[in-house]
């Protein structure tokens, strides 16, 4: 059925108009050339979603949330005095442990004054890569708060995870 020119003017008279992202060649970046028109491409027009400034820092869903929480959690007891490092020595690379002893000496994450203990804030992980896993959490001493940041990644040949580098602030 064939719509009369009235509606079909009507329906494109209200419609944004929306370049198209790919080009005939297929590149995304690549040019037009000077003498090819440009097309417009007709597009419903959704309510916009208000963006939420955490989106991207939500949890990956990769299954590994779980992993990445028991991990902080023993990461950080271990910063607070309350493990000893060498429980770690197993899941960690040589200079992962090395930056880890290193923490624990200098001690930016053991309790000050009359505050004894820590809670862990929610952790924050996202998988940039197949067998990489980046974390982040707060952890709260009372009114004061500092962050843990890990990477762990699977062993090539064992398949176990590791964590590679860390950092506390």
């Amino acid at each position: 059925m064939v719509e009369p020119a009235a509606v079909r003017h009507l329906a494109t008279a209200h419609a944004p108009r929306v370049r198209p992202l790919v080009h005939e060649t297929g590149h995304p970046h690549a040019r037009r050339p000077a003498h090819a028109p440009h097309q417009h491409v007709r597009a419903v027009a959704e309510p916009r979603q208000p963006r939420h400034p955490r989106a991207t820092c939500a949890p990956a869903h990769g299954g590994h949330g779980d992993l990445a929480a028991r991990f902080a959690q023993r990461l950080v007891e271990v910063l607070t005095g309350l493990r000893p490092a060498g429980q770690l020595q197993r899941h960690t690379t040589v200079p992962a442990y090395q930056q880890l002893t290193a923490l624990v000496r200098s001690g930016p994450l053991r309790p000050r004054g009359r505050v004894t203990g820590h809670r862990l804030g929610r952790v924050y992980d996202s998988a940039p890569l197949p067998g990489a896993l980046e974390v982040c959490v707060r952890v709260e001493f009372g009114p004061r708060h500092h962050m843990v940041a890990f990477r762990l990644e699977r062993h090539r040949r064992t398949e176990q995870w590791q964590c590679v580098a860390l950092e506390a602030r």
